[in-house]
Protein backbone atom coordinates (compact mmCIF):
# COMPACT_ATOMS: atom_id res chain seq x y z
CA UNK A 1 0.00 0.00 0.00
CA UNK A 2 1.59 3.22 -1.12
CA UNK A 3 0.90 6.40 0.78
CA UNK A 4 0.77 9.17 -1.79
CA UNK A 5 -0.06 12.78 -0.97
CA UNK A 6 -3.78 12.39 -1.55
CA UNK A 7 -4.00 9.40 0.78
CA UNK A 8 -2.13 11.25 3.51
CA UNK A 9 -4.44 14.26 3.12
CA UNK A 10 -7.49 11.99 3.23
CA UNK A 11 -6.34 10.37 6.49
CA UNK A 12 -5.47 13.77 7.97
CA UNK A 13 -8.93 15.07 7.04
CA UNK A 14 -10.59 12.04 8.63
CA UNK A 15 -8.60 12.40 11.85
CA UNK A 16 -9.35 16.14 12.04
CA UNK A 17 -13.08 15.56 11.55
CA UNK A 18 -13.14 12.86 14.26
CA UNK A 19 -11.27 15.12 16.68
CA UNK A 20 -13.64 17.99 15.86
CA UNK A 21 -16.66 15.81 16.59
CA UNK A 22 -15.11 14.68 19.88
CA UNK A 23 -14.42 18.30 20.89
CA UNK A 24 -17.96 19.38 20.01
CA UNK A 25 -19.38 16.52 22.05
CA UNK A 26 -17.17 17.53 24.99
CA UNK A 27 -18.39 21.11 24.68
CA UNK A 28 -22.03 20.05 24.57
CA UNK A 29 -22.20 17.19 27.05
CA UNK A 30 -19.44 17.73 29.62
CA UNK A 31 -18.67 21.42 30.02
CA UNK A 32 -21.69 23.61 30.69
CA UNK A 33 -19.68 26.63 31.86
CA UNK A 34 -17.46 28.96 29.85
CA UNK A 35 -14.95 26.20 28.99
CA UNK A 36 -17.53 24.74 26.60
CA UNK A 37 -17.20 27.81 24.39
CA UNK A 38 -13.46 27.25 24.18
CA UNK A 39 -13.90 23.62 23.18
CA UNK A 40 -16.46 24.66 20.57
CA UNK A 41 -14.12 27.30 19.14
CA UNK A 42 -11.25 24.82 18.89
CA UNK A 43 -13.58 22.31 17.21
CA UNK A 44 -14.50 24.93 14.61
CA UNK A 45 -10.80 25.41 13.95
CA UNK A 46 -10.37 21.66 13.49
CA UNK A 47 -13.24 21.60 10.99
CA UNK A 48 -11.77 24.56 9.10
CA UNK A 49 -8.36 22.89 8.81
CA UNK A 50 -10.01 19.63 7.71
CA UNK A 51 -11.87 21.58 5.02
CA UNK A 52 -8.58 23.04 3.79
CA UNK A 53 -6.97 19.58 3.74
CA UNK A 54 -9.90 18.27 1.73
CA UNK A 55 -9.61 21.18 -0.72
CA UNK A 56 -5.89 20.48 -1.19
CA UNK A 57 -6.44 16.90 -2.36
CA UNK A 58 -5.36 16.61 -5.97
CA UNK A 59 -3.60 19.99 -6.02
CA UNK A 60 -0.33 19.22 -4.26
Amino acid sequence: MSMNKNTVLAYATLIMVIMGILLVSLAIFKYDEIAGYGFGAVALGFFAIAWVFNALKGRV
